[in-house]
């Protein structure tokens, strides 16, 4: 590829190079509606751009596209989207549609350095993090798909995005905020912040930064109430360990009519009793903040089983008592390997392979101690 990704290009760089190739500024504004509006796969598309024009972008950028390697569709409505990137390496995103909202799941990286012991992307190891064009062009790259599908209207029907897809967000801090500045854009896909959520699995230090550089809202991946199961399903506790994510949750600044959401799976027989629910109540009393109660998706070699039926709502049942709300979220996708937790692209050139890895030994006895 000549030169950087266009679609990589914050609005200030795209206007440099415009004039830096001779044309007037407004050109930097249809080359952007182009990329990210239009969510054009080639410059031979941007039609209303002179000839000239668009081979002097070429001798000077490239134009980075996701190529879609597999689409499955669920009997639920979902999709998932295998897109291989320029260097062969693989990642996913997922549609999910509701009455009310269309919402991407989008990944930030291909693979994950953070080994949540639940997580088929955390078998992976990390590749690579994604480029800003990366990660904006799986939206682009969706609403495309969408409208060949027949479904809702150009140039964006998809509603809401979150970034809870393959890779830890905050790890990637720079390229996920550059990509957040285009998706809310409104000369890109002028996407509400209201509607946008990033995740988390508890990276501390740069939580209190997205508060402060971002408006969109934060996910946190609980999990867990006590610091002895947490370390054990998600190694990044023993770094952070609660006391100190919930005071950087305290600390979140919470403009724009934030709150925060505390993403719970719920694993049978290691986190789902009525004394965790007791104390997860207490872990984020006071915050404004709801539960996501998400039941397990069973993956194999990972030794994890799924609460038994009912479990998920005795357990809001006991946080509705306590004053917290929670919902418990309905599984999408698990026929396609799409539901939380599932993915796990492989099969590119150099892309991280899945590691089986035996169950930990998690008992009721040893979480209570």
């Amino acid at each position: 590829m000549a030169g950087p990704d266009l679609r990589s290009l914050a609005g200030a760089e795209l206007a440099e190079l415009v004039a830096r190739l001779g044309e007037k500024p407004y050109r930097a504004r249809q080359l952007h509606r182009w990329l990210h509006r239009k969510g054009a796969a080639t410059l031979g598309e941007m039609s209303d751009l002179p000839v000239a024009f668009r081979q002097a972008l070429a001798a000077e950028a490239g134009l980075v596209t996701l190529e879609r390697a597999a689409e499955a569709r669920s009997s639920d409505g979902t999709i998932k989207w295998t897109w291989r990137m320029p260097d062969g390496k693989l990642v996913e995103s997922v549609y999910m549609p509701e009455r009310d909202r269309k919402t991407l799941c989008v990944s930030t990286q291909a693979g994950c350095a953070v080994g949540c012991t639940f997580c088929m992307t955390g078998t992976m190891g990390l590749a690579r993090n994604l480029t800003v064009g990366e990660i904006v062009d799986q939206v682009a790259r969706a609403n495309r798909r969408l409208l060949e599908l027949g479904v809702g209207q150009g140039p964006r029907p998809l509603t809401n995005l979150v970034f809870m897809g393959m890779g830890e967000p905050l790890h990637n801090y720079e390229n996920v905020k550059a990509a957040l500045e285009v998706l809310l854009s409104a000369d890109g896909p002028d996407f509400s912040n209201r509607h946008v959520t990033v995740s988390t699995s508890g990276v501390v230090p740069a939580m209190r930064r997205f508060g402060e550089e971002t408006e969109v809202k934060l996910a946190v991946s609980l999990n867990a109430t006590t610091d002895e199961v947490r370390s054990a399903l998600m190694p990044i506790n023993r770094r952070w360990p609660l006391r100190e994510l919930l005071a950087a949750c305290r600390d979140f600044p919470m403009k724009k009519g934030r709150r925060i959401t505390f993403e719970y799976v719920l694993l049978g027989g290691v986190n789902d009793s009525d004394e965790d629910a007791v104390r997860l109540a207490r872990l984020v009393g006071g915050l404004r903040a709801k539960v996501n109660l998400i039941p397990y998706n069973e993956n194999p070699g990972l030794g994890f089983r799924a609460p038994s039926p009912g479990r998920a709502e005795a357990f809001q049942e006991i946080l509705y008592r306590k004053e917290v709300t929670a919902v418990v979220r309905r599984n999408r996708g698990r026929d396609i390997a799409a539901a939380c937790g599932q993915l796990a692209a492989e099969g590119g050139p150099g892309n991280p392979r899945r590691r089986e890895r035996p169950a930990l030994p998690l008992t009721n006895d040893a979480r209570l101690g």
